[in-house]
């Protein structure tokens, strides 16, 4: 059974900073584009950052330069390092994954509907 289970989530206040873990589990990771998402109340749900297999990322631009996306391979584990967290960076974050949009598109810079597994989220909140 495919499986994500993100973790690492919580509260801090505006400038602190998380990490949070996405442990994949029931497929072999190899191959897989690794992303993450996030959705504020009453808004969509949102790229925020992504990884490929070989190690090629993307970010959105309003997280760029503050958050970084990486991987353990051998832990089948990625990870979303978030630093100079602000307020509108408050809301539910997923880890999702695909196994054929690198191969289809060469990015993993995808939108919601081309990522196939989705965990079942962890909530960040950042207050002022």
């Amino acid at each position: 059974q495919v499986q994500l289970v993100e973790s690492g989530g919580g509260s801090v206040q505006a400038g602190g900073s998380l990490r949070l873990s996405c442990a994949a589990s029931g497929y072999t990771y190899s191959g897989y584009c690794m992303g993450w998402f996030r959705q504020a109340p009453g808004k969509e749900r949102e790229g925020v950052a992504s990884i490929a297999f070989n190690g090629s990322t993307s970010y959105a631009d309003s997280v760029k330069g503050r958050f970084t996306i990486s991987q353990d391979s051998a832990k089948q584990t990625v990870y979303l390092q978030m630093t100079s967290l602000k307020p509108e960076d408050t809301a539910m974050y997923y880890c999702a994954a695909d196994p054929y949009l690198w191969r289809n598109r060469g990015t993993c810079d995808g939108r919601e509907h081309e990522y196939a597994i989705w965990g079942q989220g962890t909530q960040v909140t950042v207050s002022s």
